[in-house]
């Protein structure tokens, strides 16, 4: 199960509370205090890992405590700190806390994009001080210890967003599917009714020269996923952190959908999901060339994508015609995006 979003419930560690204690020695009258320190609670920590791609384990394991801190004891023993919790995410992980405010529900505490980045969400109570550490020349026996400090309490949202280079978009059945499997290792499930695919797929493309990168396969768009229809609403977001779209458009026939028509839905849907989608470098690519029946179909796609200033592709995913054309173009255009980026 892919899952993308949820709302956990974490507590780090109480401070261990300090030690009232006395030195009991033979031939030492006047021990004085000897009670020591509380150790310190654990902190909970989010880190982002490349051995997890999906938030599933805490849709079902939602909470989450931080151990405490060990109490002192007498001989000026401080008591033990607490190992920190590290909560594991995919990279790409957004962590937000939840404030209360109902004009701004969440704030952003960090968005982990790289292996081993870590943030703290829920700091450690410190330890309170042993009655050792209240003696002085007025006072040489205190009675006085502290407890230790609660350790921070949060409600917090994780929020995935995958890190992909190239997205491919289009209407179910274009045949996003089977093109990300064609030029890549990933084997996601390809049908022929809509809606095959459920959650994105990430494959890594690798062209001569050792170059590569990664495509996702995001599940298809229809009309209004911008308002929730459909599935592809769900996965949008995953998008934002392409750097290249490409519209994948079945001109086959098959669908008895028109072309046309299909490239300017997926292109307004983006635009209404949010703006700087619709401004990313695209790619037009009719999909399905060797299942054609009508070349007016393909010229008339043509046209448009010429009128949109946007390069346009003849590719088959299924027989591999055209793909090593498709594949230089995304790179040149990724290899573009990054350097102006930079």
């Amino acid at each position: 199960m892919f899952v993308d979003e949820v709302d956990i419930h974490v507590e780090a560690g109480h401070g261990g509370r300090g030690c009232l204690a006395f030195r009991r020695e033979k031939f030492v009258p006047r021990g004085g205090p000897s009670g020591g320190d509380g150790g310190h609670g654990g902190s909970v920590y989010v880190v982002a890992s490349a051995h997890t791609n999906t938030l599933i384990n805490y849709r079902f394991h939602p909470e989450f405590s931080a151990e405490r801190g060990g109490h002192g004891e007498g001989s000026n023993r401080t008591g033990h700190t607490a190992i920190d919790l590290e909560l594991a995410v995919p990279i790409g992980t957004l962590v937000y806390e939840k404030t209360g405010d109902a004009n701004q529900p969440y704030r952003l505490l960090a968005d982990l994009t790289e292996e081993g980045q870590r943030v703290l969400v829920a700091h450690g109570g410190r330890g309170g001080l042993g009655n050792a550490r209240f003696a002085s020349s007025t006072n040489r026996a205190p009675r006085k210890v502290q407890p230790g400090e609660a350790g921070e309490v949060k409600d917090l949202r994780l929020e995935l967003k995958l890190l992909a280079d190239v997205g491919l978009v289009g209407f179910p059945n274009a045949g996003k599917s089977t093109l990300i499997s064609r030029v890549s290792a990933a084997r996601p499930k390809i049908a022929d009714y809509p809606f095959t695919t459920l959650t994105p797929n990430l494959g890594v493309v690798r062209l001569s020269d050792d170059r590569s990168f990664v495509v996702a396969d995001v599940p298809g768009l229809i009309e209004g996923a911008h308002r929730g229809l459909g599935l592809g609403h769900q996965f949008l977001r995953h998008l934002e952190r392409t750097k290249v779209l490409v519209h994948l458009v079945d001109v086959s026939g098959a669908s008895g959908r028109d072309p046309v028509a299909d490239l300017d839905t997926v292109r307004r849907e983006l635009e209404l999901f949010q703006p700087t989608l619709a401004a990313k470098p695209q790619l037009v690519a009719a999909n399905k060339i060797d299942a054609v029946d009508d070349v007016a179909r393909v010229e008339a796609l043509a046209r448009r994508a010429s009128e949109l200033k946007l390069p346009f592709f003849r590719v088959s995913a299924a027989s591999g015609a055209g793909l090593a054309e498709l594949l230089e173009a995304m790179w040149h255009r990724l290899a573009a995006a990054r350097q102006s980026a930079a």
